[in-house]
């Protein structure tokens, strides 16, 4: 299959944006969280404002963005045992009118917040990238995290509430990026108030109501007979189209490929369902989301805001439709609507027009400011051979944007990148100390699981990041095309 890419970062948007965009401050008055360390930096920490990338900066310069492409898939059981099959994969069905979203809450069981380790994606990587049923080459890939750290990179520069911090690893030429949490920030998101706890819940129900485990659904299934599916336990008297009671160890993730200009992805992340028989391909996938009813302006202004982060959600995994649940404050769902992916953008930019105010969101600039940032990143650790941080000159007039292809040798260090609401992104090498608690005392270097870290050191295929036949590899095809993407 021959490679295809959409031609511009502009075509996200299916038209020229608006020329009035949302202010970005470098240096803004907007509070950061208590979750942002207050580390004592060394003297020469990096930091990149959100600044640096303007309209006018992507405008002139577009980002090309490759369709994701699916590599491999796998399910977590009830127990959040990691196997490569389809077991957990759930097939939608529109959920009855009127439903109840706080129904089964009390039979939740709620996996615990923990780490964010990135072990079972390391592993479907080296599925992919090793043995009989290798698709790609590691040495081409330029990033490996979960979708989530990449969505929130891609909106930071449009998040004015909440600080976040990932910790970094590049190894022969790739970076591997996952989500710091501080055992604080852990204990208080296993530690949430009632009221919280139970919005939550309200949208794990809605997938409930929503999927089913299998592709011919139907309201007519009773308990008893739906008592042989695998992955949700269903109880007789069970209200109509409940899917079966939640539990949040179970999730079916899928693994693609992409690229965003010339930096390749491997990124994974979870698929809520399919709609329809799944053939091995992203067409069908369904993300299900919750959020209240629309009753005034400042709702809907909340609710597009929204539409940001559930965009790149979606975009990232090429999952091609959205299906939005309405809900009272008390669960009531209301109503349902479906969007489809590539036209949030558009959808949004043409209501803000009509209102004559800004577009409160820009694609475009999203994914340049990810591209710039990323650049940055492996710039900076690549020429980090030393405890110090060298003098760089200033990354937004850096020419040479390139992410892959520098060689790398194995390092010794993580790094720690704090998400600075309304400023930017600071970087900085964390000491031996800091370090030591990011491996927790478990087999690691670093973040990275002793095994993993082991087969790279030993590869022979990473003898050369210089070798000129590894930078012209040729990609093996991998089946699976989007419908209604713009390639």
């Amino acid at each position: 299959m021959s490679k295809r890419k959409i031609s511009s970062a502009q075509e996200l948007t299916e038209g020229t944006p608006s020329k009035s965009k949302r202010r970005l401050d470098a240096y803004s008055d907007s509070p950061t969280t208590s979750h942002i360390a207050k580390q004592t930096m060394v003297a020469q920490a990096g930091f990149l404002p959100y600044s640096s990338v303007t309209p006018q900066t992507f405008l002139s310069k577009s980002i090309p963005f490759q369709q994701p492409m699916p590599l491999t898939s796998f399910s977590y059981t009830p127990d959040h045992i990691q196997e490569f099959n389809d077991s957990a994969l759930r097939y939608f069905r529109p959920p009855p009118p009127n439903a109840h979203l706080g129904y089964g809450y009390e039979r939740w069981v709620r996996r615990p917040e923990g780490r964010s380790r990135i072990d079972s994606l390391l592993r479907a990587v080296d599925r992919v990238t090793d043995g009989q049923r290798k698709k790609m080459n590691l040495e081409d890939v330029g990033v490996v995290a979960w979708r989530g750290v990449i969505t929130r990179i891609l909106t930071a520069p449009y998040e004015d509430r909440e600080g976040w911090e990932m910790n970094v690893m590049l190894i022969k030429g790739t970076l591997y990026l996952e989500e710091h949490r501080s055992e604080s920030l852990i204990t208080e998101k296993n530690n949430i108030k009632p009221q919280h706890r139970k919005r939550m819940y309200y949208g794990y129900a809605f997938e409930s109501y929503c999927t089913t485990d299998t592709d011919m659904p139907s309201y007519s299934k009773t308990a008893s007979t739906r008592s042989n599916e695998p992955s949700h336990v269903a109880h007789v008297g069970d209200t109509l189209g409940w899917g079966g009671d939640v539990n949040t160890n179970i999730q079916w993730c899928s693994i693609v490929r992409t690229k965003l200009g010339d930096t390749r992805f491997i990124i994974g992340g979870e698929v809520d369902c399919s709609d329809g028989q799944y053939k091995g391909t992203t067409d069908t996938f369904v993300e299900l989301k919750t959020s209240m009813s629309i009753r005034g302006a400042a709702d809907e202004e909340n609710f597009e805001r929204k539409l940001l982060k559930f965009y790149f959600q979606s975009f990232l995994l090429g999952v091609p439709k959205i299906v939005v649940g309405f809900r009272t404050p008390s669960g009531q769902l209301t109503s349902t609507q479906s969007f489809q992916t590539m036209q949030i953008p558009r959808m949004v930019r043409e209501k803000a027009e009509n209102k004559r105010i800004s577009t409160p969101w820009d694609p475009s600039l999203c994914l340049a400011w990810c591209h710039h940032f990323l650049a940055y990143l492996k710039r900076t650790l690549a020429a980090c051979e030393s405890d110090d941080i060298p003098n760089h000159q200033n990354p937004a007039e850096d020419p040479e944007e390139k992410v892959q292809h520098d060689y790398s040798p194995i390092p010794t260090q993580v790094w720690r990148v704090s998400f600075l609401p309304g400023e930017g992104a600071r970087l900085v090498k964390l000491d031996r100390s800091d370090v030591e608690k990011v491996v927790n005392g478990e087999d690691r270097v670093g973040f990275i699981p002793r095994w993993y870290w082991d087969k790279i050191k030993s590869s022979s295929a990473y003898a050369s990041h210089s070798d000129p036949i590894r930078s012209t590899t040729t990609e093996q095809p991998v089946q699976g095309a989007v419908g209604g993407w713009r390639i």
